[in-house]
C-alpha cells in the first residue's frame, strides 16, 4: 500500500505539545472550511519541518468518532466508535465528544504556538475551540506523580506495528485510532503518601523506575491493571503520547493513546476502571480523575487529501 501515516503518529516524544480540540460551528460554509484545512495539514507541517529542521516539529490531525460521517459519508474506519465511557463507583471515564483534534508538538514551545495560531486563523469561525491543553516534558519524562511515564511504549519499527492500521483495513491503511483523556491529579492527597506506598500503587520503584516482579505486584497496582495479554498470550499494546500539564490551580496528565485498533485502549481502560470482576481496580484512580474522554481517527496523508470526496 502507498498510503503514508502522518509523521507525528510514530515519531519520538517531544518536550512540548499542544492538544487542541474543536467542534464545527454552524457558520455558513463551515464544513468546507474544515475540509480545506484538514487537507493542508501535511503540507503545513512539512513547511515547518523544512524551515525549522532542529525543532522536530509534528502536527497530527484527527477526526472525532461522531463527526467522521460528515466529512466522509461513503466509508468509515472499521473500528471507529465513540469513546467507551465507564463508571464504577468513584472510578469514572467520561465521554466528552468533540469533532476535531490537532496534536501539535516539537522541541520549541514558540513554534507550537505559532502553528496553532495560524491554524486557528485558517479555521476562523468554522469551528469553536473546546479545549486547549499545553503539555510539557517533566524532568526525565516523568508524570507529575514523580514516576517515569510511558515505560512500556514500543520502540523502533515496532511503533508502526502497534500504532498504524495495516492490511486488516486496507481502505484506511496508514491511519491510527486515537483516544485522549485529561486527568486531574490530586497532588496534595498523593504527596501525603510515603514513597513505598506510592510505589506499591504504581507497581514500580519511583527513583530507579524498576518494575516490580509479577508476584510482588498487588492486583490493584497500575502496572498490573494495564499490562494485559490477549487470548493468544500476546501483549496488549498502545503507543502513548501523553504529556503532563498544569498551572497553580490544576495539574495532571493529558493521556493520549495511538493504536492500530480501538480494542487495546478499551481493554486497558476497562481493566483500570471496572477491574477484573473480583473488585480489583486501579488504585491510582484514587489520586487522579479523568474529566474528559474522546475517540478519533487520524487518516493517512492521502486519506486527509481524500476527505469530502
Amino acid at each position: 500500500m502507498s498510503a503514508r501515516p502522518q509523521l507525528g503518529i510514530t515519531a519520538a516524544a517531544n518536550s512540548a505539545a499542544l492538544f487542541l480540540t474543536y467542534n464545527q460551528s454552524s457558520a455558513e460554509g463551515a464544513l468546507a472550511s474544515v475540509l480545506n484545512v484538514l487537507r493542508q495539514i501535511p503540507a503545513l507541517e512539512a513547511e515547518y519541518r523544512t524551515q525549522y529542521p532542529d525543532a522536530d516539529f509534528h502536527a497530527v490531525a484527527a477526526i472525532g468518532s461522531g463527526y467522521w460521517d460528515r466529512l466522509s459519508a461513503h466509508k468509515r474506519p472499521a473500528e471507529l466508535a465513540p469513546f467507551p465511557a465507564l463508571e464504577n463507583g468513584e472510578n469514572v471515564a467520561p465521554f466528552t465528544p468533540v469533532d476535531l483534534l490537532f496534536h501539535i508538538r516539537s522541541e520549541r514551545k514558540d513554534l507550537n504556538f505559532q502553528f496553532a495560531t495560524a491554524l486557528s486563523s485558517q479555521l476562523g469561525d468554522a469551528v469553536e475551540l473546546v479545549e486547549e491543553v499545553e503539555g510539557f516534558r517533566y524532568l526525565d519524562s516523568r508524570d507529575l506523580t514523580g514516576f517515569v511515564d510511558g515505560t512500556e511504549n514500543p520502540e523502533g519499527e515496532h511503533r508502526m506495528d502497534v500504532a498504524v492500521v495495516g492490511d486488516e483495513d486496507r481502505s484506511f491503511y496508514g491511519g491510527s485510532y486515537i483516544h485522549i483523556q485529561r486527568y486531574v491529579h490530586n497532588m496534595a492527597h498523593w504527596n501525603r503518601l510515603q514513597v513505598k506506598a506510592q510505589e506499591d500503587i504504581m507497581g514500580r520503584t519511583k527513583a530507579e523506575n524498576i518494575e516490580y516482579a509479577g508476584a510482588d505486584k498487588a492486583l490493584t497496582a497500575h502496572t498490573k491493571r494495564t499490562s494485559l495479554k490477549d487470548s493468544s498470550g500476546n501483549s496488549v499494546e498502545i503507543l502513548r503520547h501523553s504529556m503532563p500539564y498544569g498551572d497553580m490551580q490544576a495539574c495532571g496528565l493529558l493521556f493520549a493513546s495511538y493504536c492500530r485498533n480501538n480494542q487495546n485502549f478499551r481493554l486497558m481502560l476497562e481493566s483500570m476502571v471496572s477491574g477484573d470482576g473480583e473488585g480489583h481496580t486501579d488504585h491510582l484512580l484514587k489520586y487522579t480523575r479523568a474529566v474528559t474522554g474522546a475517540a478519533f481517527f487520524a487518516p493517512s496523508v492521502e486519506g486527509l487529501a481524500e476527505l469530502g470526496s
